[in-house]
């Protein structure tokens, strides 16, 4: 393997360790030394591929919308016009029970980036329009939204769902938060 090729799988285990990171414990919740150390490099090594956490923070942020787009259009590929009632379910499913370090950065992320840097939200704002607009290229879905007002209404709903369901002690609140939701979005019923 050449020095590039190392440089750039070194960076790649910064940003996966960082987005798990930031996902589960907030930017506040991890320092340099502890990415680093998630992504089993030094602080020095961190430097290299990053001048600052925020920088870090940034393109966790940018990868992490990059995959919920691709997610989109990975649903659009494998279940054609059945598209949306699939991504639904997926994400009031698996993505509201998954280990927080593995859920979605939309969800998981926005509080942090409400809080965090102009520049931070600029990226943030511009994964959110690609994911809107993954969302109305794709087939024509059952209850899919129609429009880029119906895709953010869309959008909301389930992160929202995604963070109140997250946030109660109790299993069946938890279903019956999602599974409203999952009707309302896709106007019947829904099997998570």
């Amino acid at each position: 393997m050449s020095r590039v090729e190392k440089k750039i799988q070194t960076r790649l285990r910064i940003l996966e360790a960082a987005g798990r990171s930031f996902r589960k414990g907030g930017f506040g919740g991890v320092g340099i030394d502890g990415l680093a150390k998630d992504a089993g490099v030094t602080s020095g090594a961190f430097y290299v591929h990053f001048d600052s956490k925020s920088a870090a923070f940034r393109e966790s942020v940018r990868q992490g919308m990059h995959e919920l787009k691709e997610g989109v259009l990975h649903f659009q590929s494998l279940h054609g016009a059945a598209w949306w009632p699939e991504f639904v379910k997926f994400y009031l499913g698996f993505k509201r029970t998954c280990d927080l370090s593995e859920s979605c950065a939309l969800q998981s992320l926005s509080p942090e980036i409400g809080r965090s840097d102009e520049d931070s939200r600029a990226v943030f704002e511009e994964g959110l329009r690609d994911v809107a607009e993954a969302i109305l290229s794709g087939p024509r879905s059952q209850a899919a939204p129609r429009d880029l007002d119906a895709a953010f209404v869309a959008l909301a709903s389930l992160i929202g769902t995604v963070t109140l369901a997250r946030a109660v002690g109790s299993n069946a609140l938890s279903d019956q938060i999602a599974e409203s939701t999952g009707r309302a979005l896709l106007g019947g019923a829904l099997a998570i």
